[in-house]
This record gives C-alpha cells, structure tokens and sequence, in this order.
C-alpha cells in the first residue's frame, strides 16, 4: 500500500539523522482502515524544536518524496502540523513536528515507526492520551444563539450563509454527539455513514436542506429536535439548560415560519 511505503521510506531517512528522535504514525493507521482514499498521518520527533519555522519542516518534507507543496494547519489549530501533497504518488500526507516533551500531550496511541533509545516507547507507557471530547455545557451556551443567527439569515434571505451554518452545527455538534451516543470518538462527522446507526444516519440527513427558505426551515427544525434528543440521552445532569433562550428563540422561529404559510 502507498501510504506503508511512503512511511518505510520516511522511516529509512530519518534513522540516519542524529537530530531526530523517533518517527510514529497515527490516523486510519491506527484502526486499520486504510485504503486507496486515506490520508498519510506523520509524527516526527526531534531533539530541538522544527514546528517553529515552515521552512524547516518544509526541508525536512522535501527529503520525504516529490513534494508538490505544503502549508502548516493553522486553520485547525495545529500549526505544528504540515499539510503536504505528493506526487508520484499522488499521496496526502500530514506530518506533525514535535520535541519529545510535546509527543507527552496525545490524542491518539501512535504506532512508532522509529524509536531511537526507546524514549518515545517509555513516553507512552509514562503517560496517558486522551481525545477531547465537547463539552455540554459550552455547546448548550451557544446552540440557541445559534439558532437564532440562522433563523436572522433565512428570514433575510441569505440562504447561502444559512445552508453553510447547518453544515458548521453537523460538525461541532451533531455529529460528535451521534459519534458518541453510538460510542466513537466524536470526530465530527468523519465516517459516520459507516459508524452511526441508521436510525441516527437518517434523523442526521434530515438536517440536509435544500436552496430554498421553506426547506431550510424545515431542516433547521429538525437539528434541533435531534439536539434536544441528544441533550437528553447524553448531557451531564449538572448541566445548565438556558430554558429562557431556548423558549424565545422557539418563538421567533415560529414567527420566522408564518412567514412561508
């Protein structure tokens, strides 16, 4: 597979570089999923810090295949992570640049690659990983704000915005929230056509609207009546429902229908 050979190539040109303390890998590799269409996750571990300047880890990627181009992912909150496409193959890759005392603070357990003096190994069995998981109080704070947000565009007009909003309330809410009532990680809605019940699958799709005001009404409708179903099979019992916003958010939206009968 093109991604395990990649990763053996990655693995023989770093085992020569003093620099380096370890190479491991994370991903679909770790699930055992991957294939023709999957990502390359890279960590590379290195005695001084490389994720401070792009044009280290630019050299560094360079050294791995035909690099066509690359940009640190910023955009996801991990500027120490490198987002690189290959040629010959045509192959994504990412790779995360990290000192040892960073390679401490996981999300996942990477498979190691490379491990020079076993650090990396003793890393692992020192501490402990953890994905982050929502928080139910922080989503409950904003869901009915926004709500409003995009009752305001639709009754404006700007369907646009509104239909782009619902793809943003799938990802940071009712996706990780499915993901969990179905006990997987809440990584947005990665995968989950294949990782939810279909029960859920459907109720998720119903959030899916077309151009128009009437459907995206009726799509935001249903987000909610899922949230709320969510919110009572998953949410902490200490968690604070903000009854009074939900209760005049509710009302606008009806105000914001009568104006499509």
């Amino acid at each position: 597979m093109l991604q395990v050979d990649f990763a053996n190539r990655v693995k023989k040109i770093l085992k020569t570089d003093n620099s380096v303390i370890g190479l491991a890998v994370a991903g679909s590799w770790l699930t055992d999923e991957l294939d023709e269409f999957s990502d390359l996750d890279l960590i590379v571990v290195a005695k001084e810090k490389i994720s401070a300047d792009k044009n280290k880890m630019l050299g560094y990627a360079s050294q791995f295949g035909d690099l066509l181009t690359g940009f640190t992912g910023e955009h996801v909150g991990e500027p120490r992570v490198l987002i690189c496409l290959y040629d010959n193959p045509l192959l994504h890759v990412d790779i995360k640049f990290l000192t040892l005392e960073e390679f401490k603070h996981r999300i996942e357990q990477p498979v190691i690659l490379l491990d020079t003096n076993n650090q990396l190994q003793q890393i692992i069995e020192q501490t402990e990983f953890q994905f982050p998981y929502p928080d139910d109080q922080w989503i409950e704070d904003r869901f009915w704000i926004w709500i409003h947000y995009a009752l305001l565009k639709i009754g404006r007009g700007e369907l646009l915005e509104a239909f782009d909003f619902l793809g943003f309330l799938r990802m940071v809410v009712l996706g990780p929230l499915l993901h969990i009532k179905n006990n997987n990680l809440p990584r947005g809605v990665r995968k989950i056509e294949t990782q939810i019940s279909n029960e859920d699958l459907e109720d998720l799709k119903a959030t899916i609207p077309g151009y128009t005001r009437a459907s995206l009404l009726n799509s935001l409708e249903n987000a909610v009546s899922v949230y709320r179903q969510l919110r009572t099979e998953l949410f902490k019992v200490h968690t604070i429902l903000q009854v009074k916003t939900e209760k005049k958010v509710m009302a606008y939206f009806e105000k914001i229908k009568q104006f499509e009968e």
